[in-house]
């Protein structure tokens, strides 16, 4: 019987670290290596099992390191072509095993048992366990194999001076061999858990990192839109301002074509004038040049699709708030405002967007109520979406209003879309 479990948990064991050290190893996983990789496990095991059968069972774990560790090692490097972490990934899984020895004591010690209770405790805890860290953990083992040398050498440290730690003070000495067993294995224990916990945090803190460049990116390119926007818009008014300077000339122009009967060339040219003088138009809605300019241009915009929209705006020149961050916080609102009306316009139902912006004590304040589609879904107040390349918008509005330590919120209520915030 004893025996039995023996084997049995010698099995778990191997499969448990084999499988996990595999899934810590940043490998583009194919059928053929897979495959590799259940062959190798089963020779590694078939051999575990020779030496246990022929040789001596107790020797198995002096000899772990090289009929185990060794060949596990190699297969991996193999397999990923990643010489460096390959043995760091199987040192963690190792390290991971100190948790399933750990957890099967604390049940022999809890339930007063024997050496028959830890081996059933380890057989059945191997299962659970390999399945939490194959799905909280094990991503963010593998995101460190990507880091710098530098990185995954200080990631590896910990594991390899814990492997070394547990083989020499356990099984080739005996220096941890007094007091009971939970108590013994209760350091690697708290090591691992210890471990476990930086990996996880540094991976989230990767990821955050990740996030916040890619705003800021995000945030550089609609600034550099927004700045060529602007330039576009102050060029056309410039134009339909000269042609405003030159409209005697013109008025001689015309006259002489109709002196002299040229009546369709001076309907023409009248045409002509008129359209290019339309093009720059901007509407006065407030003192602030590059607001005004914003405005105008959405007003244009939602003009050529047939959207309802009226603005009351009473915005000075002068504002704390950068004329960029103000004209990327504008056209993400009006954007999204007026996208949003073009798919109820699509179903034919009426939109329209409303905008009132005004200044008040060195704040200014934005609303922008728009009609929408019922459902949209929100997320820690935030409206979401999970169509890819959209919700960038909503992203550059908060980041613009966080940074100057004002307020956001965003609602929907009866097919209407309200954004309000201060800066």
């Amino acid at each position: 019987m004893m025996n039995g479990l023996y084997l049995a948990d010698g099995i778990a064991v191997g499969v448990f670290g084999m499988a996990l050290s595999a899934a810590f190893c940043d490998i583009l996983w194919t059928r053929r290596k897979r495959i590799l990789m259940a062959l190798s496990m089963a020779v590694i095991l078939l051999f575990q099992g020779a030496i246990y059968l022929w040789v001596d069972r107790n020797a198995i774990p002096y000899l772990y390191p090289l009929i185990t560790h060794l060949p596990l090692i190699l297969v991996l490097c193999a397999l990923s072509r990643k010489y460096l972490w390959s043995p760091i990934a199987a040192l963690t899984a190792y390290l991971c095993c100190q948790l399933r020895r750990w957890l099967a004591l604390l049940v022999v010690a809890v339930c007063s048992g024997d050496l028959r209770t830890q081996y059933v405790a380890q057989i059945v805890i191997t299962v659970p366990l390999f399945l939490l860290l194959l799905h909280f953990v094990a991503p963010s083992v593998r995101s460190i194999g990507q880091e710098t040398v530098a990185v995954q050498c200080r990631f590896g440290l910990i594991p390899a001076l814990g492997y070394g730690f547990d083989y020499l003070t356990r099984i080739y000495t005996d220096l941890l061999a007094e007091g009971a067993p939970v108590a013994v294995e209760f350091m690697p224990f708290v090591c691992s858990v210890a471990y476990l916990i930086f990996v996880l945090r540094t991976s989230e803190e990767k990821k955050l990192r990740s996030q916040l460049e890619q705003t800021q990116n995000s945030l550089n390119l609609q600034v550099s839109q927004a700045v060529r926007e602007i330039a576009s818009l102050r060029e056309s008014q410039q134009r339909a301002s000269t042609y405003r300077h030159d409209l005697r000339h013109h008025m001689q122009y015309l006259s002489s074509c109709i002196e002299s009967g040229r009546l369709e060339q001076a309907q023409t040219y009248i045409h002509e004038v008129c359209s290019e003088i339309e093009s720059g138009k901007v509407v006065a809605y407030c003192e602030n040049e590059a607001a005004n300019l914003i405005l105008s241009a959405f007003a244009g915009r939602a003009q050529e699709r047939g959207i309802p929209i009226a603005v009351r705006a009473d915005i000075p020149q002068n504002l704390k708030v950068a004329e960029t961050d103000l004209c990327v916080l504008l056209s993400n609102a009006l954007e999204n405002a007026l996208n949003a009306c073009a798919k109820v316009k699509e179903h034919g139902a009426e939109c329209g967007v409303e905008v009132d912006a005004y200044e008040k004590t060195g704040r200014l304040f934005l609303q922008i109520v728009n009609t929408c589609e019922s459902g949209v879904r929100f997320e820690n107040g935030v409206p979401v979406t999970d169509q890819p390349g959209h919700g960038v918008g909503v992203g550059s509005i908060c980041a613009i209003v966080e940074r100057y330590g004002g307020i956001y919120s965003f609602s929907e209520q009866a097919g209407k879309f309200t954004l309000r915030c201060s800066i």
